[in-house]
């Protein structure tokens, strides 16, 4: 991200100013007063913990002179200082040829774990105590100045909850009842939680481009350390929730790609019910690859009868890879290969 403003940011000022929080709603006014006086693209570069659009008594969005960018918890590239390399994905998803620099390597449930916010990925805080200021801080207190939260108990809840099922697809009827919440409640919070950057939807990927919105999505902690401290998970081992936390770790990497580096590029899933699904559809110009998520070293042929039926009988699929936690390349036929997600996420 940083690469990215650098290359389009021709000045920016140097004073840096430490604001209050709660003056950002009304700065923007004066921010906009400036900016059409004289139009000089990087004067101003405002950061935050929060989603501005989230602000109470924001009136001024500065349309047409400013442009937002999501900044995600760290990705893979950015912590082994791959960012100046394109996506093998990318170079994949253009050649279908294996090329790439990245020494195969297993992930280490201790990554899974920790995630990829930097003051745990870094090793600058113990990741619990920092977890857990984290939810005492932006998710109890920040995230309630937003919006209406009445029951703050019900929300931890939901929290939880949501960590738990990270990585399935979203009955909203389900979450509400278990969390003790109305839909309508649940629905509320579930937008602001996305608004404020902590879960993440995926839509399915069908014909329709209509119906992909309508369709239930699957959702996603935004980081995999997170979804860990929230479901109370310290080991990775004999874990029911192994192979979801391994595919959310999986998910924050592939849309820190395309959101970063790959324009016009989608994330889905594909899920025919009680039948197929394949975790993930990359499409991009009217092409489209599939990804199916191992933890493990091994697999099951059989396991693989729904990302087989997809790359078979999608016409416009160029690709499948089975991203799996092992060290080899292994081509496993036409258009199907075995990539470790070592290399997948490089």
């Amino acid at each position: 991200m940083i690469k990215y403003i650098n290359e389009h940011t021709q000045e920016i000022s140097r004073l840096r100013l430490e604001l209050p929080f709660s003056i950002f709603p009304y700065i923007f006014t004066v921010i906009k007063k400036i900016v059409d006086k004289a139009r000089v693209p990087g004067k101003f570069l405002l950061s935050g913990s929060a989603n501005f659009a989230l602000l109470k008594n924001l009136s001024e969005s500065l349309a047409g002179r400013a442009i937002y960018l999501n900044m995600s918890p760290m990705s893979r590239r950015e912590l082994f200082f791959k960012t100046e390399e394109e996506p093998f994905l990318m170079k994949f998803f253009r050649t279908q040829k294996i090329e790439s620099s990245t020494t195969p390597e297993k992930i280490k449930d201790e990554d899974i774990i920790k995630g990829r916010l930097p003051p745990v990925a870094l090793g600058l805080s113990e990741r619990t105590l920092w977890f857990k200021g984290y939810e005492q801080t932006y998710l109890e207190r920040d995230i309630r100045q937003f919006s209406q939260i009445v029951n703050l108990i019900s929300f931890r809840h939901l929290l939880s909850l949501v960590a738990l099922r990270t990585g399935s697809i979203l009955s909203l009827s389900d979450l509400a009842r278990n969390a003790k919440l109305n839909v309508s409640t649940t629905s509320r919070y579930l937008s602001l939680l996305e608004a404020s950057f902590i879960i993440r939807r995926i839509h399915p990927y069908l014909k329709s481009k209509a119906a992909r919105l309508i369709k239930s999505p699957k959702i996603y902690m935004s980081d995999s350390g997170l979804a860990c401290y929230l479901a109370g998970i310290d080991s990775l081992d004999r874990e029911p929730l192994r192979r979801a936390l391994f595919e959310t770790y999986v998910a924050q990497n592939l849309l820190l790609i395309i959101e970063s580096r790959w324009q016009g590029a989608n994330l889905y899933f594909w899920h025919i019910q009680g039948r197929y699904e394949v975790d993930f559809i990359i499409e991009a110009q009217n092409k489209c690859i599939a990804i199916e998520v191992k933890a493990g070293e091994k697999w099951e042929d059989r396991e693989l009868s729904g990302f087989k039926a997809f790359v078979n009988n999608t016409e416009n699929c160029i690709a499948g890879i089975v991203a799996y936690n092992g060290t080899n390349i292994v081509r496993l036929g036409d258009k199907l290969w075995a990539i470790p997600l070592s290399v997948l996420l490089s």
